[in-house]
């Protein structure tokens, strides 16, 4: 399962800390990314990969610090993020052959 939550900036370094801090999210692989390079000015995109306890577990957390993105927006998202970890495993190929 695979959610994106978004957060604005001033509650960003709180909901990382929650999301990491916490025994079952953290369990996850989670990735934050700048939400300025996807054209949205002032926060962060906070992807979550795990199973849906993980998932729902980082939903609970992220109330009244984020919401979670949906529809074409996470669509786009997670294309961009996808594309750029194939990027860098394609550089990694180029150094290690």
């Amino acid at each position: 399962m695979e959610i994106v939550l978004y957060v604005e900036q001033k509650n960003f370094e709180k909901l990382k800390q929650k999301l990491f801090g916490d025994n079952i999210v953290s369990r996850a692989n989670l990735l934050t990314h700048e939400a300025s390079s996807f054209g949205r000015q002032g926060g962060f995109y906070i992807r979550v990969l795990g199973d849906e306890d993980e998932c729902k577990r980082a939903i609970v957390l992220s109330k009244d610090l984020g919401v979670e993105v949906t529809g074409e927006e996470r669509e786009t998202v997670l294309a961009k993020l996808n594309e750029e970890g194939e990027r860098s495993l394609e550089g990694f190929g180029g150094i290690f052959g």
